[in-house]
């Protein structure tokens, strides 16, 4: 049985701990041992390299210069990486390491929380089959993001909300390989009640799924 450790914590805005408890229920359907823990020391551990994936659901917060080589080492050792919103792009953004394998970092959300549309850019792929193009109401994250990534939806800004960022096209989710380890992120899911919306959750199932180990 595959093992997944859910580490939550940060902003209480992004409800980590109730997203958190989500995520555990997937990976435990998907035949996961899950682990969810809200203690940040856990990543001093090498605990975390034996696991098959690990999902930071986590806003800010800090993480030691040690720790984030050790998370490096692991994913490229095969340790998968993978989380939605509040996760990879929001998680210990002072960590140069960390952002590294990441592959993004948020740095806007203009307007807030608004409707938007998704694009599926790879419906071929296997994370993204079956799924349209789809409206969803959320934060809609501007990115900085590595050109390395593999991006399957993206969303489009009208520049209704700052006339800087009009008709630019960011990516919404993507998956990347770091060593012998993957990576996955949907920028979808600023709160718990967003897991309702079918596609957020597909897709977030499947990707989680994809990235860790085996």
């Amino acid at each position: 049985m595959r093992k997944a450790i859910i580490v939550w914590g940060g902003l209480k805005l992004h409800e980590p701990e109730e997203c958190a408890r989500i995520t555990g229920d997937i990976l435990t359907e998907d035949g996961f041992a899950v682990e969810i823990t809200g203690d940040l020391g856990i990543f001093g551990s090498d605990h975390i390299a034996k696991a098959d994936l690990l999902v930071p659901i986590i806003t800010g917060e800090k993480l030691e210069r040690a720790h984030a080589d050790a998370l490096v080492a692991a994913v490229r050792g095969g340790l998968g990486l993978g989380g939605h919103h509040g996760a990879l792009s929001t998680s210990f953004k002072e960590s140069a390491p960390f952002r590294y394998l990441a592959g993004s970092t948020w740095v806007a959300h203009p307007g807030n929380v608004i409707d938007f549309r998704v694009n599926i850019t790879r419906p071929n792929d296997p994370l993204m089959q079956g799924i349209p193009d789809f409206d969803y109401r959320s934060e809609q994250y501007y990115l900085h993001y590595d050109p390395s990534i593999e991006i399957l939806a993206t969303t489009t800004f009208s520049g209704d909300y700052d006339e800087a960022v009009r008709n630019i096209t960011m990516p919404v989710v993507y998956k990347r390989h770091f060593g012998k380890g993957r990576v996955f992120y949907s920028a979808l899911g600023h709160v718990a009640a967003e897991f309702e919306h079918p596609w957020m959750r597909t897709i977030l199932r499947r990707g989680l799924s994809w990235a860790a180990r085996g």
